[in-house]
């Protein structure tokens, strides 16, 4: 048996049209675009509290549905059991040391890589595209799709610093002040540095010189053929014996690790629901700039 779920619920509906065709797309880019565009289209993709769309779906017994559910787990059991095996090779990986000296500007002063450990063996950084990227405006000129991966890191770090010893902080290619006022826009708190000045974010592969913009250049292993100027990732090092290594970067969807948000939504009832869109970031916004529900 099929249920058409809009006879069941009046909840969910798209308040514009189907787009005919689909970009295919990862990281904060939609693929074959140097900026996703910052009109409308991307509104006209959200969702409003007035109906649901049009969709089949089964409709069974809870015999049939238990029967479902255990087959399915036992998938989802060997999908833990290979990401742990993932997990332990990517802690495999050798350590490289950092034999160049990296300046960074903080609230507390101007610091170097190591002093960014804060006291702590591990260190992770998320490289915020600011400046360019997904949906800019003149007044936040922070990338929305980072802004989505950001709106997760204060939660989790206290129990990364207290219950794993591990920092965490951002960085950026743009002055600090203009860092700490997107900061306070977003009432966010985690640490943010700004690297601006330094080769770090185009040494770590997430910046990109005006000639490898033209000319090509390497972001997330492979060849690109005109970058734009920065990109996002993540990085991490450790300090042992006083060394700064890297042991690990992830780029472009490989920064979805940090993004709770679509672990939510592949246990929602339709899922990450992207496939109808022009692309599938098109429903990205700032936390504050969701339209509210009608009443």
């Amino acid at each position: 048996m099929r249920l058409n779920v809009a006879t069941l619920s009046r909840s969910w509906q798209p308040t514009a049209r189907r787009l005919r065709s689909r970009v295919v797309t990862y990281g904060c880019f939609p693929a074959g675009r140097s900026v996703a565009p910052s009109g409308d289209s991307g509104h006209d993709a959200l969702w409003r509290m007035e109906g649901v769309a049009m969709r089949d779906h089964e409709v069974g017994t809870r015999e049939r549905w238990l029967a479902a559910r255990k087959e399915l787990l036992t998938e989802e059991k060997e999908l833990f059991r290979r990401g742990d095996e993932l997990a332990k090779k990517r802690q495999r990986l050798p350590w490289v040391p950092v034999g160049k000296e990296y300046l960074f500007d903080t609230e507390a002063g101007q610091k170097s890589l190591a002093e960014l450990f804060a006291g702590r063996p591990q260190l992770m950084i998320y490289h915020f595209m600011f400046g360019e990227g997904f949906n800019l405006t003149p007044e936040r000129q922070g990338c929305t799709g980072c802004s989505l991966v950001a709106d997760h890191f204060d939660a989790v770090i206290p129990h990364l610093n207290g219950g794993r010893n591990v920092t965490f902080v951002a960085a950026s290619i743009a002055p600090l002040r203009q860092l700490l006022d997107y900061k306070r826009q977003m009432g966010w708190g985690f640490p943010w540095v700004s690297s601006a000045g330094s080769d770090f974010n185009y040494d770590f592969g997430v910046a990109f010189t005006e000639d490898q913009q033209a000319n090509g250049a390497e972001y997330n292993y492979a060849h690109v053929e005109h970058p734009p100027s920065q990109r996002e990732g993540m990085s991490t090092f450790v300090l042992a014996d006083g060394v700064v290594h890297h042991t690990y970067s992830s780029y472009s969807r490989g920064v979805e690790s940090l993004m709770g948000i679509y672990q939510y939504l592949d246990l929602a009832p339709f899922g990450r629901d992207e496939n109808d869109l022009e692309y599938k970031q098109a429903w990205w916004r700032r936390h504050d700039e969701y339209p509210s529900p009608q009443p």
